[in-house]
This record gives structure tokens, sequence and C-alpha cells, in this order.
């Protein structure tokens, strides 16, 4: 899984500007699923049908990452910028950016002033973001312009995935974890049903704009019954030494069973199910209570007449940044979690409330 995640993660793909990757995931998952489309607002929606009559299951993971869009070109050649979904300005500055033109990939960097005039400014401020700028070296706004730069152009980080240490630490360290880790888990589950029997049907949904409120989950989630769902994302640990840190969820602990987000109660027959199942399998799992996120698992909840809804989350530390760090034993363990999941679906599997 890591040569594909590595992939995912090379592509340009923010909040509303995910094409790179939906065509990406699309031709990857054609293969692997009996029927495929794509909806008017980019959503990959692929069903697969099981050998057997059975329960029909959404999983879904969000394609989207987050970024920025270029808001203004200075006359300098300096490009003013927006966010696209949740940033902290306090780690923008002297960061490499990645620009998508019409005519190809450019590198910036938002700016930031040397460390020599520290002195004379105020060290405890944090510029917010639109006071901020993007350098990509043009010294005027024609050059800019000539480089293929407009208003409009989408913006990620400039990151490579690689070993956090070496290999031997079995941590990863990359931009996009946020959800492309959640498609590679969600495409290696496809890729292990190819040689499994099981009941019902599997509806593997590919979204877009989680990052700005779930705009993708609610509009597919719509589109197709379901008797439950699981949602995969990766969320925050709080394993590191900041005061505000409770050491409630591990990075290697295993992956996470959500209990509560701002987003989702998740519903009980879904998690106790998922619980039983990591236990019987030996898989390895916390709970996740934390309010400070939300899924596309609580657009799918409210979806219809509601889907009883689960999440897998994968631990992720530096959520939201250039350098976002996961451990490949938390990502298995969502694979497998996920995996068993799906394969112990029967006729009569039933997901009441009570």
């Amino acid at each position: 899984m890591y040569e594909l995640l590595q992939q995912l993660t090379r592509l340009h793909g923010p909040c509303g500007h995910e094409q790179p990757a939906a065509r990406w995931i699309l031709e990857y998952v054609q293969n692997l699923a009996d029927d495929v489309k794509v909806d008017s607002l980019g959503n990959i929606i692929a069903e697969k049908h099981g050998t057997s009559p059975g329960p029909s299951t959404i999983i879904t993971a969000h394609m989207d990452e987050i970024g920025f869009i270029i808001k203004k070109i200075e006359e300098n050649g300096l490009l003013r910028f927006e966010k696209l979904g949740g940033h902290d300005d306090r780690i923008l500055l002297a960061q490499k950016v990645q620009i998508r033109t019409k005519t190809g990939l450019l590198t910036g960097v938002i700016g930031t002033m040397s460390a020599h005039f520290v002195k004379f400014d105020d060290p405890k401020k944090v510029r917010n973001h639109q006071h901020l700028y993007i350098d990509v070296g043009a010294s005027s706004k024609k050059e800019a312009e000539d480089l293929g730069i407009r208003m409009g152009d989408p913006v990620t980080w400039k990151s490579d995935m690689e070993p956090l240490g070496n290999e031997t630490t079995g941590k990863i360290v990359g931009k996009g974890f946020d959800d492309r880790a959640g498609c590679a888990v969600l495409l290696h589950t496809l890729e292990e049903l190819q040689a499994s029997s099981f009941a019902g049907t599997v509806i593997a949904i590919f979204t877009v704009q989680e990052e700005v409120g779930l705009r993708g989950a609610k509009v597919a989630a719509e589109q197709v019954e379901a008797d439950a769902a699981i949602a995969l994302d990766t969320t925050a640990v709080s394993d590191t030494p900041e005061e505000t840190m409770d050491n409630s969820l591990i990075l290697g602990e295993g992956t996470g069973i959500k209990i509560l987000d701002f987003s989702l109660i998740s519903h009980p027959a879904v998690r106790e199910s998922l619980i039983e199942l990591a236990e019987k399998n030996k898989i390895i799992y916390q709970g996740e209570i934390f309010p400070g996120i939300g899924t596309d698992g609580g657009a799918m909840a409210l979806a219809n007449k509601g889907i009883p809804t689960g999440v897998l989350s994968i631990p992720s530390r530096y959520a939201h940044s250039p350098v976002e760090v996961i451990d490949v034993q938390d990502l298995y363990a969502t694979k497998d979690l996920l995996l068993a999941f799906l394969l112990a679906a029967e006729q009569d599997t039933d997901f009441s409330f009570i």
C-alpha cells in the first residue's frame, strides 16, 4: 500500500479542484467494480456486487486535500491567496507550494521576512493569511501571467512522501494523507475483495469538497440506498507534549473506531460490530472521541431516511500541514477491519437502533 499512497499523495487536488486525483482514481477503480460513475459534482461512485444477497454498504473517503486558491496577482508579481479548507496561519510562512496552471505546475514559496528583520517587528505577531503572499520568482504581474498564472488557480503544499527517520520506524511523512490515506485503504480493500466471496453490495464513494463542509458526501449519499456506511478519514492524535494533549489517541496503536465527533455520533450497532470484529480478528484499535473534527460520515448518517454510520480513523500527527505523519501499521489495521466488516455481512445482517 506504500506505493499506492505515494502515488495518490503526488496528485494535485485541493477542494473543488480534485480533477487530477479523480481521473487517476477513476482509471484505477474501473477494473475493481461492476458499475462506476462520476456525478456532476465530481464524486466517484463505484458499486461491487457480492456473490449472495445481503446489505448494501457504503465505504467512503474524500479525494480533496487542503490547499489554497490564487486571489490576485500584485503588480510586483507576488500572489495573494485564499484558503481551501482549514489551515493554521502559524505554519504558513516559508513553506513550498505548488500552483496548478493550465500550462503546468509551478513551484512557489509563501514569503516571510528575513530573520534579520525580527528585531524591528513584533515577534509574537501571527499574520493573517490575507496579509501573506506566494512568491514564484516573477518580477511583475506580466511575468507572472506569462508563467501561466491566473486568478482562481489552485495551490497545494509541495512536499514529497518519504519514511520518517528511515524504513525501520514504520512511519511516513508527507502531504495530503488527509484523505489520500483513506483513498488508498478504500482501493486496497476493493482489490482484496476481488478474490473474496461476500454478501450484498459494496458502494465505494470517493468524494470531493469534504474539507469545506462535507459537500461531496451530501450530494453522493442522496444518490444511493444503503443499509450501513463506513467513512474512512485521518484524525489528529493527542500524543505529543503540548499542554492541550491528553494521550487519548496515539500514533501506532491501531485504527480509530469513532465514537463521537462534531459531525457524528456513531451508530451504536455499527460501532459495536466494528469493535467485536477487531477483537475477534486481533486487529489493533482504539476508541476515538474528538469533537474537533468532522468527516463524511456526518453527511452519510443524515442522507435519505438516515444511514447507520460508523467511521474508521487513521491516526495522524501534524494534520493539515505539509508534514503529516502516519504509521503504516495503523493504515493496515484500518484496511483489515474494513475488510472484516464487509466480509462479515450476511443476508439477515441488521443495524437496527433498538
